[in-house]
């Protein structure tokens, strides 16, 4: 496993200041802490945020009965409790027989304590987690669209399943027309459409399954009536961009 890739070291870091990595997990994760700069850099990062988070927290003091709970589980039922058992530990020395023997019955408030603190770090952890961004999805292939005057009008970046198509500023578009991407197969057929670009701003097209299966010569746009090509082929052809491997 890579552990070297942000998806994947970075909720592991989460998990690891927060302390719900546990177990083998958690010594494994620690060795690759010491062992990469990269990892180390997230965990601190973590560590950073998370202590941001706590010093914006404000000071609150625990209600009077939150100590009476606490001393009532710990055996201290009351103030003569306590009296008594000061004066017994005063005399100690004096009496041998005087020892005091506190009560070796298990607090229950100490588990408690800790499991609503495992549950909130899990809760946290998710919540930190899923609110982190998605990774991007590699880029695997790029393409430029210039003009004759070699301005950039739309970047072309070509993932796994998608293509994300970014049109610049340098692009004047007509509005009653449309321009149309296209795939200039290496063995002279016919072109193939891939949809229609964005006039400004972004486009997601969805990749074809038959571009990892030609070889593709250029990607080429084409001016087209509003909704694009009428016959499937491009109707007039303005610019041409090679495809870039990465």
């Amino acid at each position: 496993m890579n552990y070297l890739r942000p998806e994947l070291y970075n909720p592991l870091a989460a998990q690891y200041v927060l302390g719900t990595l546990r177990g083998s997990a958690r010594r494994r994760f620690g060795r690759l802490v010491m062992e990469f700069e990269v990892i180390s850099e997230a965990v601190n990062q973590w560590e950073v945020y998370l202590n941001s988070l706590s010093d914006q927290l404000p000071d609150a003091a625990p209600d009077e009965g939150v100590w009476q709970q606490i001393e009532q589980r710990l055996g201290f039922n009351s103030l003569q409790d306590k009296s008594n058992i000061s004066a017994r530990s005063a005399n100690s020395e004096q009496v041998e027989t005087n020892i005091v023997e506190l009560k070796t019955h298990k607090s229950r408030i100490w588990p408690s304590l800790a499991g609503l603190a495992s549950a909130a770090a899990v809760v946290l952890a998710v919540l930190l987690i899923q609110l982190q961004p998605m990774p991007s999805p590699e880029v695997k292939q790029l393409a430029m669209i210039n003009n004759q005057q070699t301005e950039l009008l739309w970047s072309i970046e070509i993932t796994e399943q998608k293509i994300a198509v970014r049109a610049t500023k340098a692009l004047q578009a007509q509005l009653n027309v449309d321009y149309e991407l296209w795939i200039v197969p290496q063995d002279g057929s016919a072109p193939i459409s891939l949809g229609l670009l964005p006039k400004d701003g972004e486009r997601t097209l969805i990749k074809p399954k038959l571009f990892e299966q030609i070889n593709i010569a250029a990607l080429a746009v084409s001016l087209e009536p509003l909704g694009g090509s009428p016959n499937g082929a491009p109707t007039e052809v303005l610019y041409t961009g090679k495809l870039v491997l990465l």
